[in-house]
């Protein structure tokens, strides 16, 4: 794919950045050498190539739900500065 200097100045613009002039050739050959890239990968043939690992193939090992301690709620409540019915108090931030 062939570029030139306005559409680097385009792209630059549709992405909301400032590139300087001096700086144009630089990206253009950076644009450029990357869509080569691109075009090279889609001119692979991939027809028989199977695919290595898909993320929706994996699966979650789940522990069993257990309970493994017991409840400590009064404990850690004791040294509270203010509990109600079970809750902890805080004091209000946002009016």
């Amino acid at each position: 794919m062939a570029l030139d200097k306005s559409d680097v100045d385009k792209i630059a613009h549709l992405a909301r950045i400032n590139i300087e002039e001096k700086d144009t050739q630089a990206y253009l050959q950076n644009i450029t050498s990357i869509l080569d890239l691109v075009s090279q990968m889609q001119d692979i043939n991939t027809d028989n190539v199977e695919p290595l690992a898909h993320p929706m193939d994996a699966i979650q090992r789940l522990r069993a739900d257990d309970v493994t301690e017991d409840n400590q709620r009064e404990l850690l409540q004791s040294v509270a500065p203010a509990v109600e019915e079970g809750l902890f108090l805080v004091p209000k931030v946002i009016d």
